[in-house]
């Protein structure tokens, strides 16, 4: 139940308006992304957990952030009502990181991959990745765990980010074995 309200209560915050853009790829101009964080599937999956996770008030590297994904890519959590209705949340790369800066002013947060599928073909890719999130990275159990559902595109050059679609663990719809490593 905890690991419930904590979710939602992110979700909450990740919900919350932000500023209007007309169009993000053109309301400020798009950082360039490292190279070696777009060179394949796992730099780019491995940078975004990377980028989001540190303790309290540490300020994020949003540009970096912002230059995995394409300029139109979309951030998309499932927020749950207490009667069990789903609905998606959608926000821009520019949304989340304005939005999640708020919480991460406040609070630590760690998340790590604990498990992968990918599905690919020619320039696309579609990658379930199992998450865990912690406060602190030497708590004993995660306060979430959930599914990152990745849709990327190879442009020839790089790995763009062009959707994250996710939901949370939560009581009564655990996480299907399939997607988690054998050993949790």
């Amino acid at each position: 139940m905890h690991r419930l309200l904590l979710t939602a209560g992110l979700l909450m915050i990740l919900a919350r308006p932000a500023a209007t853009h007309a169009q993000d790829s053109t309301a400020t101009a798009w950082p360039e992304a490292s190279p070696g964080d777009v060179v394949s599937i796992d730099a780019i999956l491995a940078a975004v957990y990377d980028v989001i996770s540190g303790p309290a008030g540490e300020a994020r590297d949003w540009d970096r952030f912002r230059s995995l994904f394409h300029p139109e890519a979309r951030l998309i959590p499932v927020a749950v009502s207490p009667e069990g209705a789903a609905r998606p949340i959608v926000l821009s790369p520019n949304d989340y990181a304005q939005n999640a800066r708020r919480y991460f002013d406040e609070n630590s947060f760690y998340e790590t991959e604990l498990f992968r599928v990918t599905e690919q073909y020619g320039h696309i890719a579609q990658v379930f990745s199992t998450y865990a999130s912690w406060h602190h990275p030497d708590d004993p159990e995660p306060f979430a765990r959930g599914i990152n559902s990745f849709q990327l595109l190879h442009d020839g050059n790089r790995w763009w980010i062009l959707n994250i679609f996710w939901d949370s663990e939560r009581t009564g719809g655990p996480i299907p074995a399939k997607y988690l490593p054998a050993n949790r």
